[in-house]
């Protein structure tokens, strides 16, 4: 639970005429900040368990970047080494039994491969990766999107078209890893604002004072009551976007700016573990001026809230490409 913060009152008209500014001006702003990124891992993207080896083995090859292979995995598994599915694709990165007898690898050199282990499924994932990225390498155009089309539809399709097949599946699984790869990247420059940051704010703003409801989505059987992640779910989904239920996954739902680089609309993301994206608790919107609007914890009310606390964890700059390429269970 978010500890709890009172404002005075001449502090929340201070707050509101700031908020109602910034919101107003947030369009203004995208006009002069540059998008951008890096192949770099963002802050915070990648549990600290697996940070080293995405890092090392995202730089495997060419075509293979630690955003991208962190996209990979999070799309796969949740970075869940117990993951299974029902087609029995198992561990972090997911392979069914008979690709990882082909090309499984000891990752960690203790003479075992052991699909359970991420220590060596990751290095497979990444192995498996560039040597797709290897058997279609003559064919023309982005090799990191045919290594992908190679992963999703095998390499021959790609070899056959020349390209990335014209297949549905294929084209929408290269663009949703493309997407989320900027979810995990650092961005070296500011990224854009969102162009619905400004109606996400104003739908948080009406809520103000509504009591909070764990697992509150709004609806009128609850009395129009909202948790931290119903209400940024809510606030997003008015103004067209569509964010998961749960504030960790709302998380990868786009870049992450920096503290420095807020920017209204932004949301904002507390942890007890501070090394772990997948052990969010909490999540409101960003205001300006180093507030928020969040429903904090039972018995609390839909409220403005400091950010600068210990258990800040970080922030998303919410897309709609973003959203939508999410996973929808992890």
């Amino acid at each position: 639970m978010r500890k709890a913060w009172v404002l005075a009152g001449a502090a929340v008209g201070c707050v509101l005429t700031f908020v109602l500014l910034l919101v107003v001006g947030v369009y203004l702003v995208g006009g002069t900040v540059a998008g951008g990124g890096s192949v770099g891992l963002a802050k915070g993207a990648v549990p600290a368990a697996y940070k080293g080896l995405v890092e090392k083995w995202g730089n495997l090859c060419p075509a293979l970047n630690p955003a991208l292979l962190a996209a990979q995995l999070y799309q796969e598994s949740g970075f869940n080494p117990r993951a299974q599915s029902p087609a029995a694709a198992q561990g972090i990165a997911q392979f069914i039994p008979g690709t990882w007898a082909t090309h499984g690898v000891d990752g960690n050199g203790d003479g075992k491969r052991d699909v359970w282990d991420p220590a060596d499924a990751i290095p497979s994932a990444a192995s498996y990766d560039c040597e797709l990225a290897r058997y279609v390498r003559s064919v023309p155009g982005d090799r990191t999107r045919n290594m992908l089309a190679a992963y999703n539809a095998g390499p021959d399709a790609v070899i056959q078209h020349q390209g990335v097949p014209p297949y549905a599946e294929t084209r929408n699984y290269v663009k949703t890893i493309k997407t989320l790869e900027k979810s995990f990247a650092a961005p070296v420059t500011r990224v854009d604002p969102s162009r619905q940051a400004a109606g996400a704010i104003a739908f948080a703003q009406s809520k103000l004072g509504t009591p909070y409801l764990w697992g509150g989505n709004g609806t009128a059987e609850e009395g129009g009551r909202f948790d931290c992640s119903g209400l940024t779910k809510a606030a997003y989904e008015s103004v067209g976007i569509t964010l998961p239920r749960v504030a960790n996954d709302q998380y990868n739902a786009g870049p992450h700016p920096r503290r420095e680089e807020l920017l209204p609309g932004d949301l904002v993301f507390f942890s007890d573990d501070l090394t772990n994206p997948r052990a969010i608790r909490h999540v409101g919107i960003y205001v300006g001026g180093g507030y928020m609007i969040d429903a904090p914890k039972p018995g609390a009310v839909i409220r403005f809230d400091p950010i600068d606390t210990p258990d800040y964890f970080g922030a998303t700059r919410v897309t709609e490409d973003g959203a939508k390429a999410l996973p929808t269970t992890v």
